[in-house]
This record gives structure tokens, C-alpha cells and sequence, in this order.
């Protein structure tokens, strides 16, 4: 009896089998959390089976650290394309700020894979050695546009790059974390192109208004 195709591609492209894998259990876990997903349901999905998930990621705490280094890799790695260096500091922060609110609201499960960690007080990353030195870089990219900013007298001095990354975040993260309730609760849309369209101008104003240096009125 021969073999089949299913085995022979895990053989030829490991690294496949592995994207796949990870794929489905980012999505099980943001569908289902970290306690209500489950091994089987995801091998299920996938084109492997649970031993090969075993074999890839040792336990289900492994595939969940993963998925979680795995998302952060692929945000990371669309940012380092946006070639901020060729835009005046203003204007590169707005493209930062509206990259940022299009990619969270483009990748719900991102965002919901998040809150799942936040959830189980980030216990899970704090067991990953990869997932700092994955996000150094929007700390150093947005370090970037800020100093070019001070430097040219655009920016106000002495602003944190964390808490200005932590700003861009939330006013991102928020329509989407918070969808479900807000719009129950007041009644609004905000998953609309036009609501979205709006929310993302007023996250990348106020993003600029906070950092935006003052006009000299003697001068």
C-alpha cells in the first residue's frame, strides 16, 4: 500500500507544517482562550496530527508561547516595512499611529490573543527569551521618529518612549477590545468604514497633539 500525500508533505516542508499549525492554534486560542482550547480540536484543523504538534511544540503551553511570539513576529516584521526615514518625524508618527490602528483592527484574533495572556498575567511570555528582543524594535523605530522630532524642534523633549508607545497601543487596541460593549452600551458603530475611518484620524491627532511641540507665543 502506498503512502500518502499527507505524510510526505510534512517531510518536505517542515517549516510549513509548523506556519500551518501555528496558524489554526493563534485563532483557537483567541476563539477560545488558553484553558477552553484544546490540542485536538487544532490538530483537527490542521494538516498534521497531535503527535506532530507534541513533536513541534512539546506541550500545549509550548504552542500557546509560540502562537504568542509567532503574532508579535508578524506585526513586527509589516511595521519594519513602513520606511519611516523617509517621511518628516510628524508625518512618519501618523503613518505609525494609523498602521497601528489598521493592523489591530485588521487582526481581531491578534488582539484577542493578547487579552488572553493579559488574562493569565502574561505567565506565558515571561517563559519566552524571544519575545523582548521581538519588540525592541518598535521601541527603536519609534525612538527614531521621536528623536528626529526633538531635534528639529517639531516634538516636545522629555517624552517617554514607552509611555508614547503604550498611547499608540491603547487608542489601537481599544476599538477593538472594547467593541462588543461600548457599542451595546452607547449604541454606536465602530466597525463601519466611516467609523473606523474616523477613529483612526482622531487616534493619530491625539497621538500628535501629545507629542507636538507648543508654538512660541513670543515668537
Amino acid at each position: 500500500m502506498t503512502t500518502t500525500a499527507k505524510p510526505a508533505t510534512r517531510a518536505q516542508d517542515p517549516e510549513g507544517v509548523r506556519r500551518n499549525i501555528l496558524e489554526v492554534a493563534s485563532r483557537e486560542f483567541a476563539e477560545h482562550g488558553y484553558s477552553g482550547a484544546r490540542v485536538d480540536e487544532i490538530a483537527a484543523k490542521t494538516d498534521t496530527s497531535k503527535r506532530m504538534i507534541y513533536y513541534y511544540f512539546k506541550d500545549k503551553e509550548g504552542l500557546f508561547v509560540a502562537a504568542l511570539e509567532a503574532a508579535y513576529a508578524t506585526m513586527r516584521q509589516v511595521e519594519r516595512e513602513l520606511n519611516l526615514t523617509g517621511l518628516g518625524p510628524a508625518d512618519a508618527l501618523r503613518r505609525l499611529t494609523e498602521f497601528t490602528f489598521d493592523y489591530q483592527n485588521g487582526h481581531p484574533w491578534f488582539v484577542r490573543l493578547i487579552i488572553v495572556e493579559n488574562i493569565h498575567n502574561g505567565e506565558h511570555l515571561a517563559k519566552s527569551a524571544k519575545i523582548q528582543k521581538l519588540n525592541l524594535s518598535i521601541i527603536e523605530m519609534l525612538r527614531d521618529v521621536y528623536d528626529r522630532g526633538v531635534r528639529e524642534g517639531v516634538f516636545r523633549a522629555g517624552l517617554d518612549i514607552i509611555d508614547l508607545h503604550m498611547t499608540i497601543s491603547a487608542l489601537a487596541i481599544f476599538n477593538v477590545s472594547h467593541r462588543a460593549t461600548f457599542s451595546r452600551i452607547f449604541r454606536v458603530a465602530m466597525d463601519t468604514p466611516e467609523a473606523l475611518a474616523r477613529r483612526r484620524a482622531v487616534a493619530a491627532d491625539t497621538v500628535l497633539r501629545y507629542v507636538l511641540r507648543e508654538p512660541d507665543p513670543s515668537a
